[in-house]
């Protein structure tokens, strides 16, 4: 399945819907960082690059860090 060209606006709307918050302290200058605490306790922390255009290997691995499969991704994106 491939993946569309997103924006760090259209990452941080997902992440947002599946519970992740801003993390004010941890995001500096050109990047933003969220975080969520899962069921089991784990906090999950991504960066996001304030970037109109993000490049696909660092979406994925922003999707890594949050959790997500591409699947999942693309479903929320909706």
């Amino acid at each position: 399945m491939k993946l569309p060209r997103v924006s760090y606006s259209d990452i941080i709307k997902v992440l947002s819907k599946v519970g992740f918050a801003y993390a004010p302290k941890r995001g500096k200058g050109s990047h933003i960082a969220m975080y969520k605490v899962d069921e089991d306790g784990r906090r999950r922390l991504v960066i996001i690059p304030r970037k109109k255009n993000i490049p696909k290997g660092t979406l994925l691995s922003i999707l890594k860090q949050a959790g997500l499969s591409k699947e999942e991704f693309l479903e929320l994106l909706k």
